[in-house]
């Protein structure tokens, strides 16, 4: 019989072209829209296929610009955005692809090809991608800049530079060639900052299927467990509902590895005694989660991982407190960090008082990274983070992580023996709506209670009771 969650995900699979591809649409029909009042056409390509080494590729994964437009998954494809000139003309989005290639579908898989690409994408013409060349000069005239990210293929920069050079040279011509190029991101960065309904609800099941993951990864770890194990669950549970793959590195951290804060070499085994981080979260059609929870290997947190985490609980609760419209990005680190150096000084590993720690470097050597960035197709996010020469202001639509942490590490000689290779983070993706910040990944769970309940309830055969064990903080 079929699982609701298999059937929830075959019918998002089936979903008609129409459905699928409205949010493209709307998405190229903004960027058209920017582009004109720029007097800009844009070329946006995808991302080349990448070898892994030999003869063996790393899987295809669009350029996050491209797919945001179309929503097509073939490498060697670029996609040109003709915005109206005059109020006459009609906006255009043209798409150079691979065509249907029978022989060479034996061996990698079928192609949407040219004919069928209009109807499928939503995209006004196709042509295959070896008349790029020759029909952008005919396609760019009389725009008076193009659009284009520059710096990502040399090759590409070299010959779309001659195009131009051509074009400009042919002064006795009856029209004219883009005199500027610009930065793409400039212009589709900035659209890309601001979620619509749809990418929130594409955005919504990356975070259930990460949920979903970091509970069955809670439920199976115990001492004696390799970390390569916990993230082969991990990321079995993302395949099986329907994520395309991890949306990074997957970082399974155990003891004082979690005071590296890339660590992903995940082979160490589980000891008694330890913390657990866990930093991982799906990619679903293209669009990332990020989520991190730490908890005790053995179910129960030592008195002095219960106070540490119980600081980086409350900061993270103060820092979410702060995302609403309005406020400055700066302030989601600024409540969390304020929180942070508090418990620091209670729990005597800082020494002075808050304002004064504040302003010190000293801090950083327990917590050394910011609490936020924003997310969406990529894991950090495009997006300014200054605006005007402020910290940038909050507003609905915008996604962005709140991540605080501790790090004490191993070899710190300047605090007692019992606090060294604890390493702490608790990570939740935030949207900020009208009426504050909206937990996306809140089925994840998190308090003490919850985690000292759940973890190894796999290996028991039933959830535990919650801990009776009192959560006052030790004293330094």
């Amino acid at each position: 019989m079929e699982r609701a969650s298999e059937k929830a995900a075959r019918s998002e699979r089936e979903a008609s072209p129409s459905d699928a591809n409205s949010m493209y649409r709307e998405h190229r029909a903004r960027a058209l829209e920017a582009l004109r009042d720029r007097n800009a056409a844009a070329l946006v390509p995808t991302a080349r296929a990448k070898t892994r080494n030999a003869d063996s590729e790393y899987r295809f994964r669009p350029d996050s610009d491209f797919w945001w437009l179309t929503g097509f998954d073939e490498p060697e494809s670029v996609l040109l955005l003709l915005p109206a000139r005059t109020a006459d003309e009609q906006p255009r989005s043209v798409l150079f692809l691979r065509d249907k290639h029978r022989d060479q579908e034996i061996w990698s898989g079928a192609r949407l090809g040219v004919l069928a690409a209009p109807g499928e994408l939503g995209v006004d013409a196709a042509y295959p991608i070896g008349e790029l060349w020759s029909k952008l000069p005919e396609l760019l005239r009389n725009y008076e800049r193009l659009a284009y990210r520059t710096g990502q293929d040399e090759a590409r920069d070299r010959e779309l530079l001659a195009m131009l050079a051509r074009m400009r040279a042919q002064t006795r011509a009856n029209w004219t060639a883009p005199q500027e190029v610009l930065d793409a991101a400039a212009v589709l960065h900035e659209l890309r900052l601001f979620k619509s309904p749809a990418e929130i609800e594409v955005m919504r099941r990356a975070a259930a299927i990460t949920a979903e993951a970091h509970v069955a990864a809670m439920r199976a770890a115990r001492p004696g467990v390799r970390e390569n194990e916990i993230e082969a669950l991990i990321e079995y549970t993302f395949r099986r509902r329907g994520a395309t793959a991890p949306a990074y590195g997957t970082i399974v951290a155990g003891g004082e590895h979690a005071c590296t804060l890339h660590y992903v070499r995940n082979d160490a085994v589980l000891r008694n005694g330890d913390l657990l981080l866990i930093d991982a979260g799906a990619e679903f059609d293209c669009y990332a989660s990020d989520v991190t929870r730490t908890f005790p290997v053995n179910g129960r947190f030592s008195a002095e991982q219960r106070a540490l985490y119980q600081v980086v609980l409350d900061a993270q609760l103060a820092a979410i407190e702060r995302v609403r419209p309005g406020a400055a990005f700066s302030d989601v680190h600024d409540a969390a960090l304020r929180v942070l150096v508090g418990g620091l000084i209670e729990l005597g590993l800082l020494g002075g008082a808050l304002d004064d720690e504040l302003k010190k470097d000293d801090f950083k050597r327990f917590y050394m990274h910011r609490t936020s960035h924003w997310l969406g197709l990529d894991v950090h996010d495009c997006g300014t983070y200054v605006h005007n020469g402020a910290s940038r202001r909050l507003e609905p639509g915008m996604v962005l992580t709140v991540e605080p942490g501790l790090y004490i590490a191993a070899d710190d000689e300047r605090v007692e023996q019992r606090w060294r290779g604890i390493g702490i983070r608790i990570e939740d993706d935030v949207l900020v709506t009208a009426g504050g910040g909206e937990v996306l990944t809140a089925a994840v769970p998190k308090s003490i209670a919850e985690l000292e309940a759940l973890i190894g309830a796999e290996s028991n055969g039933h959830e535990k009771s919650p801990s009776a064990a009192p959560r006052s903080r030790p004293g330094p």
